[in-house]
């Protein structure tokens, strides 16, 4: 059993840490972990309620790191829900790194949420977002450093509800014995009902958890994995059959009207370097293009799109709430957008003298005009990215992607003439009828897209990226097969040979990885133990290349008697049971086939609904299901304000700002506290000043940057902003913006030199090391030190070019001045362990405070 923190830390954004809290205290070892800032929880807008105030603790928990969760809107928009519910309080927990992993294990820690740092296994539901099946390792690896059984028909009343969501629970079985109850589709209005029906489970005083689940299984989109049993016929292939005649088949729950939808507009600004680091707005849901191979075309149907003027007023909120310069407008093909260009054009309006760039980050060649992409550069070129999916017009009408060559070259071409220097282009191989003439088509089609020239008559660079084909559920190519690995390996080799040229680079996706992932999207419930043995045999993030395992995988599979092929090589008879059929997702099983029998024919396209006649898919009603498309922008109003930026300045000014950097924003590296400081600033309504160029930043410069874990009193940044902008305005503005730990002292003119000496106080606890005193009175300051820089280089000082003082300050602490000059700088860490002889794990173990600089040069 592990020892569990009992912490709860309720204190507002803009408290003044010392080295006393109790967050501070709890936090002492995060000096010690990689990235440190993944575990704060003290992100801007992140929600925080006292245990006191809520009967209902939900843990929303993502089973990567900190980094790719966060970049994920849809735990941003359960965490709003949640939240503005009574008696309701969501916190979130990601995976642990590897080293953090093993930091818990060895100090026999749980696993903890962010925002309270509370054990995992105090709250009363964990809801995992399964995105990605390569991710079901480290979902185990979160129960299990909660003390959480892995298996739900091992948990009693004093254990968590786990339940699931995401795409990965359009098949469930793989991992159905992991969960309580899991839900399908659209979560807006379903977490709503779980936590309805969990408060009168609660009030009625039961502790019976069959009694929930029993009350959950009537909501639509809700899956009970123990009301189905799974059974296997003679050829090994899986049915499940319902345990209660009233509950036979989960329909998807689906959110008609987006305009209707919860959706944050104070999202929290995640620390460190998100994948996804911008603001990002979802401006429709669903595609109904029609390409056969895409799941989430078909999971996500019919199109509903926000309409522009909601998804303006958000992004107006949202901007002012977080500071972010570049918003991505979220959809599966957002140049689809019924009124992208007249929401581009008033989003440029609003925010171009503002310096924030926006993207569409899924881009469908033919629907990118030239008034579109000049929207797109005006203020920065934002990633270019297109998927062709196929190399030529057979195969992509056979997987039903309506686009031309034609449309592709002009696409690339006309970004090459607007000033992109370079394309990405996505292509899939191992699709149902290619053959070596498709593959052929990628290479000619790449060839023919690097001759494009840009403006200057330069060629623009082509990225290629390639992965297997994966057939997933609910898809017309369901009953497909994938590749075999030899397959994959050699039409990977075949590319990478012919596209071997200047200008042109070649990625693909490790083919071993592609295999894993589609085994466990076909997959069934035997793959459950083939999990736990995985886990055992120490796999993890096994969506990350450099981490994946492949021998402990196949290993796993041979552990549990499963052959790893009958999920994946072979093609499935269409009348066939799939693990999957008993999940609705609302589009009929006979559109499917009959997209599966078109496709292998090559018997002709089908058209996108939404600008024709319905393709009778079974998902609209026509009633409360339907699409809904918006094709004209409405005049400018409303309750949000559209007045013209306030940056309008045209003579800007210098100003030195002096601030402390203490407690938990001590874990902060140099450049996670640039964008702290950039975000708060542009929250506070600073106008900044901007560099020029491709790519114009803030003009903002920070003194010598402080090492990730030392604490200081006494750090300085130089910003240039408006001339109309008042430094104690500054000062005031900008401290209600920042996080815990961040506090602004100064602002002025008067730009002082830089700092030549500091003081630093480091404290080593309740005594000072065995030999330190005599260390210092034998000090050589002839002595040479070894100086790595922050560029890898080794220059040699000695200790009397940069250690101007050293002195006892008290019984436990040392005051050390050193030297602060460009060239001439030592790290009080690298001091101690050279000069003093301190071990690099003791080290780790001292506080070090920067409590003085000076610009004065006296050796005392």
């Amino acid at each position: 059993m592990y020892k569990f923190l009992n912490i709860i830390y309720t204190a507002p954004h803009n408290s003044n840490l010392t080295k006393n809290t109790l967050m501070e205290k709890s936090l002492d070892f995060l000096a010690s972990i990689e990235k440190p800032s993944r575990y704060l929880g003290s992100e801007i807008n992140a929600i925080r309620k006292s245990a006191n105030d809520t009967k209902l603790r939900v843990a929303l928990s993502f089973p990567d790191l900190y980094e790719i969760g966060t970049s994920h809107f849809g735990l941003q928009i359960l965490y709003h829900i949640l939240n503005s519910q009574p008696n309701v309080a969501a916190e979130r927990v990601f995976a642990p790194a590897l080293d953090m992993e093993a930091y818990l294990r060895r100090s026999e820690r749980p696993l903890f949420s962010l925002e309270s740092h509370t054990p995992l296994n105090r709250f009363d539901i964990i809801g995992f977002s399964l995105l990605y099946e390569l991710n079901y390792t480290n979902m185990l690896t979160m129960l299990e450093l909660s003390d959480i059984p892995w298996l739900a028909a091992e948990r009693d009343w004093s254990h968590p509800i786990v339940i699931a969501g995401g795409p990965c629970t359009c098949n469930p079985e793989p991992v159905a014995e992991f969960f309580d109850a899991m839900v399908v589709g659209d979560g807006e209005a379903v977490v709503v009902e779980l936590v309805r029906a969990w408060f009168e489970w609660k009030q009625s005083g039961a502790r019976d958890r069959q009694a929930l689940l029993e009350r959950w299984c009537v909501i639509e989109g809700v899956y009970v994995p123990k009301f189905f049993e799974a059974r296997y016929d003679a050829s090994g292939l899986q049915a499940v059959v319902p345990r209660f005649n009233s509950y036979t088949t989960v329909r998807r729950a689906i959110t008609g009207d987006l305009d209707k939808a919860p959706f944050p507009n104070h999202p929290v600004i995640p620390f460190g370097k998100p994948v996804h680091d911008r603001l990002r707005i979802e401006v429709s849901r669903g595609c109904t293009r029609g390409c056969r191979f895409c799941q989430a075309g078909m999971l996500y149907r019919p199109v509903r799109e926000r309409s522009p003027g909601k998804v303006f007023d958000l992004a107006v909120q949202a901007l002012a709430a977080t500071g972010y310069e570049d918003l991505s407008l979220l959809s599966l093909s957002t140049s689809d957008y019924g009124c992208i260009v007249p929401l581009m054009q008033r989003l440029m309006d609003r925010y171009a003298s503002e310096r924030v760039a926006v993207s569409l980050p899924s881009l469908r060649a033919g629907t990118l005009s030239p008034d579109l992409m000049d929207l797109i550069r005006k203020v920065r070129k934002t990633g270019f990215t297109i998927a062709p999916e196929a190399g030529s017009q057979r195969l992509r009408d056979v997987i039903n992607k309506n686009i031309s060559e034609p449309e592709i070259i002009e696409t690339v071409g006309g970004a090459f003439r607007m000033g992109w220097q370079l394309i990405k282009l996505y292509f899939m191989i191992g699709l149902p009828t290619e053959s070596d003439e498709d593959l052929n088509a990628i290479v000619n089609l790449a060839f023919r897209l690097r001759k494009l020239k840009g403006p200057t008559g330069r060629r623009g660079q082509i990225n290629i990226s390639v992965a297997t084909f994966i057939p997933k559920p609910h898809t017309p190519f369901q009953w497909a097969a994938q590749l075999t690995l030899a397959e994959s390996r050699e039409r990977l080799r075949w590319l990478q040979e012919r596209l071997k040229s200047a200008g042109i680079e070649f990625k693909w996706q490790n083919p071993e990885m592609s295999r894993l992932e589609g085994i466990w999207a076909r997959g069934d419930r035997r793959l459950g133990p083939v999990l736990r043995a995985a886990h055992r045999r120490g796999c993890r993030f096994d969506g990350w290349s450099d981490q994946l395992n492949v021998r402990a995988w196949m290993e796993a599979f041979a552990d549990a008697g499963v052959d790893p092929d009958f999920y994946l090589t072979r093609a499935r008879d269409i009348r066939e049971p799939l693990p999957w059929d008993h999940i609705d997702i609302l589009v009929d099983k006979g559109f499917l086939a009959s997209e599966w029998k078109k496709a292998l024919a090559a018997s002709g396209l089908t058209a996108d609904c939404r600008f024709g006649a319905c393709n009778a898919c079974g998902v609209c009603d026509f009633k409360t299901t339907a699409p809904r498309i918006h094709s004209q922008m409405a005049p400018q109003g409303g309750q949000t304000s559209h007045s013209n930026s306030l940056c309008t300045a045209v003579t800007y000014r210098k100003l030195q700002v002096s601030y402390s950097k203490l407690g938990p924003a001590r874990l902060f590296g140099h450049l996670e506290l640039v964008n702290v400081f950039i975000r708060a600033l542009r929250r506070a309504g600073i106008c900044l000043k901007y560099s020029e160029g491709f790519h114009p930043k803030p003009r903002i410069a920070f003194n010598n940057p402080l090492p990730t874990g030392m604490e200081s009193e006494d750090e300085r940044m130089i910003i240039s902003v408006a001339e109309s902008v008042a430094p104690t305005a500054l000062v005031k503005r900008l401290n209600a913006q920042l996080p815990e730990g961040l506090h602004v002292h100064t602002c002025s003119e008067d730009i002082q030199d830089q700092p030549k000496r500091c003081t630093f106080r480091v404290s080593f606890g309740k005594n000072l090391p065995e030999g330190l005193k005599s260390s210092l009175d034998q000090l050589d300051l002839g002595q040479n030190l070894e100086i790595v820089s922050p560029k890898g280089k080794l220059k040699k000082l000695t200790l009397r070019d940069i250690l101007f003082d050293v002195r006892l300050a008290d019984s436990n602490s040392l005051d050390i001045i050193l030297g602060c000059e460009p060239g001439k700088t030592v790290r009080a860490t690298e001091l101690l362990k050279q000069a003093f002889g301190l071990t690099e794990e003791r080290v780790k173990t001292v506080g070090i405070r920067k409590i003085k600089t000076t610009a004065v040069i006296e050796r005392q």
